[in-house]
């Protein structure tokens, strides 16, 4: 387990990330939702990443009803403020479709970076997933909210962490521009960068560098960069950051197949271990869609890698 950044909240160095079983792209059962959880207990995860977004809320409602009953003590659990949820009347048969999940569409996303915003939708949050605390809150995907954020969202936080409601807090998005900008102009425990720090797209570098400077920890998720990442056969699962993956980022994870093999490495083994690497990444956040993926996630993790590799994938270039 690793503190983040000057915080007293604790993180295992294997996380497990909630958008899946907020059925995220195709619908998950309740009862794989719990087992899946449950697996990544078993397998020693103790950090578990939700979010309001996630299934306009039933990400967090199963993940707070798998977690009843463990230790509270053991486990730490993160969500993200930035979008509240407002009840949609008379939704019918409506589902979630634009956001990208298989659920039905109850409640519509309002973007919110207020102060208020934030102690609402931290309230909500808590109150879906049954839990006494959430122990980290992380502003989630301000891009076009930066003023607001800054001003308003952050000292709220910052507020909330002074009062002992909860013990870290940070920013969660998919670019590493911004999330620079609140490392270095706010007091942030950690950051969750998805997808910019991978075998295909290492742009993040330059944050993850600050954030070893600074003692800011990084929760490095998407490093499968959305599926062409993991597995060994990058055109079974062609996306690549939501969209369909290019020829040529197929043609370049087929090349890291190859070299990996060399060294009897998979692809998705070798793209866990490359953001595991870095100094200031504290977790490795992963989704699983199941308990099987869930095991194999957690093998994949464990698994050695031989410094050789990252030479090999160095000299080979983009």
């Amino acid at each position: 387990m690793t503190v983040l950044g000057g915080s007293g909240v604790r993180v295992s160095a294997l996380g497990f990330g909630g958008a899946v079983i907020g059925n995220l792209y195709r619908e998950v059962s309740e009862a794989t939702a719990a087992e899946t959880v449950a697996a990544a207990w078993d397998a020693g995860i103790r950090y578990f990443d939700t979010a309001p977004h996630y299934g306009l809320g039933l990400a967090e409602r199963r993940l707070g009803a798998a977690l009843a009953g463990r230790a509270r003590h053991e486990f730490s659990v993160s969500t993200k403020v930035g979008r509240i949820l407002e009840p949609v009347p008379n939704p019918g048969r409506a589902h979630d479709v634009a956001g990208g999940f298989e659920a039905p569409a109850d409640f519509a996303r309002r973007w919110d970076f207020s102060a208020d915003g934030v102690r609402r939708s931290l309230e909500s949050s808590v109150d879906r997933l049954g839990l006494d605390r959430v122990d980290l809150v992380l502003l989630h995907d301000p891009d076009e909210h930066w003023a607001q954020a800054v001003a308003e969202a952050y000292p709220a936080l910052h507020e909330l962490r002074s009062q002992g409601v909860v013990g870290a807090i940070g920013v969660g998005m998919n670019q590493w521009q911004m999330l620079r900008r609140f490392v270095t102009d706010t007091d942030v425990d950690a950051v969750m960068l998805a997808g910019r720090y991978t075998l295909l797209d290492p742009s993040g570098e330059p944050l993850l560098d600050e954030c070893a400077r600074r003692g800011v920890s990084v929760l490095a998720a998407g490093v499968f960069n959305g599926g062409v990442l993991a597995t060994d056969d990058p055109a079974a699962h062609a996306v690549y950051d939501y969209l369909p993956a290019s020829p040529q980022v197929v043609g370049r994870a087929r090349r890291m197949v190859e070299i990996c093999r060399r060294h009897g490495v998979a692809l998705p083994q070798a793209a866990i271990a490359h953001a595991a690497r870095h100094p200031a990444v504290a977790s490795v956040v992963l989704g699983a869609r199941s308990p099987e993926e869930v095991r194999r996630n957690a093998e994949l993790f464990d698994a050695p890698v031989p410094d050789e590799l990252w030479e090999e994938l160095a000299a080979a270039g983009p």
